[in-house]
C-alpha cells in the first residue's frame, strides 16, 4: 500500500483585491476567488447593518 497519498502542490491562491498567498493543496492549478480575509466585510469591520424594524412593528406604529 505505499504511494496511496496524494501529491500535495504548491499552488497560488488570488483574490480579486490583489491579495496573493501561497498554499498546499492537492490541487494542480492556481485558484482565483472574489474574497479573501483581506478584504472580505466580515473581517474588515464594515459590515453593512440592517436597521430597518419588522413590518408588524412598523405598522403599529404607523397605525397607533
Amino acid at each position: 500500500m505505499k504511494k496511496i497519498h496524494p501529491k500535495i502542490n504548491k499552488i497560488l491562491f488570488t483574490c480579486s483585491c490583489g491579495n496573493k498567498k501561497y498554499i498546499w493543496s492537492i490541487l494542480v492549478k492556481d485558484i482565483n476567488t472574489d474574497v479573501c480575509n483581506i478584504c472580505h466585510s466580515f473581517y474588515t469591520g464594515k459590515q453593512k447593518i440592517n436597521k430597518n424594524i419588522g413590518r408588524i412593528k412598523k405598522f403599529n406604529i404607523k397605525f397607533n
